[in-house]
């Protein structure tokens, strides 16, 4: 690395996350979890190959990357701390973050899902000598969470922390309008149905528009239900998206119907989508059976 040409630090270079640790403590977890933050992310990736990696870095569009390195390296993960100086000196920005776990948290994990240490020692034994050669790593961390009692939803929250990311970011938000006739959507993890408002269908000037055009808006908003369903459906969304994060939800899909999806449930959709982007959330909007 010492040879490459040496560049000032900007705001656009590319990010590098070590992700490291003892194992059982957590590491393929946040990588999956960097990954839904949508970080480029490689797992075990040989140090030996991490100057060849990083010069590949410079020419893809990637900007926040995320590596996994553990006791798999063996003798080699002594070079990591100056890896990780070189980088910074060629102008990466690199964050280290070390998993940590009580012993007999770690000895519950390996005996739950059957995986092998990768030191084949007796387990007591190979996480003591694991600890021990980890602990140059751990020392040069930027930060270090103790996954002991942790949920997967509580790593998140935390690594989102430490990312310094919006809570809304961290999920994708669906809302999609839908006929009842036409089915159910599979992929919806919430279902309003808005057949309790009159039907612009049974209008004949309305019949032909849909639940996007300015009549047929103007039609259902005439109805005071209207108005209460939006503020009270928008508290009740606004009360559990949060609950869905901490949980490590990364998808939520939320279906409004009516009964062929072409006014009531496309309206519908339209102004909740609207009333959670003003409420800070990232959200996007489909109609399924709008031109039925």
């Amino acid at each position: 690395m010492k040879k490459w040409a040496r560049r000032r630090m900007t705001k656009n270079n590319k990010k590098i996350f070590i992700i490291t640790g003892l194992s059982g403590a957590g590491k393929t977890k946040a990588l999956q979890t960097f990954g839904d933050f949508g970080f480029y992310c490689v797992d075990n990736l040989p140090l030996a190959l991490f100057e060849h990696f990083a010069q590949l870095l410079q020419n893809r569009k990637e900007k926040n990357i995320a590596l996994g390195v553990d006791i798999r390296e063996g003798k080699d993960l002594k070079t990591l701390p100056r890896i990780i100086e070189e980088l910074k000196q060629n102008g990466f920005y690199t964050y280290t973050i070390f998993l940590n776990a009580s012993d007999s948290k770690l000895v519950q994990r390996f005996s739950e899902t059957k995986h092998k240490h990768p030191i084949q020692k007796k387990l007591i034994a190979a996480i003591a000598q694991e600890r021990l050669q980890l602990k140059p790593l751990q020392n040069i961390a930027d930060k270090e969470i103790d996954t002991t009692n942790l949920t997967l939803g509580e790593l998140k929250e935390k690594l989102s922390e430490t990312l310094n990311l919006t809570k809304q970011s961290e999920m994708q938000i669906s809302i999609l309008s839908f006929g009842f006739k036409n089915g159910i959507p599979l992929e919806a993890d919430l279902v309003a149905d808005v057949r309790f408002l009159p039907n612009p269908y049974y209008i004949a000037a309305l019949r032909d528009k849909t639940g996007l055009a300015a009549p047929v808006a103007k039609y259902i908003t005439a109805f005071p239900e209207t108005k209460q369903f939006i503020t009270k459906y928008t508290d009740l969304l606004k009360f559990l998206i949060p609950k869905y994060m901490k949980e490590g939800k990364s998808y939520l899909t939320i279906a409004i119907g009516c009964t062929g999806g072409r006014h009531r449930s496309v309206y519908m959709a339209h102004e909740l989508a609207k009333t959670l982007r003003e409420g800070g959330f990232t959200v996007s909007e489909y109609h399924r059976d709008i031109r039925q």
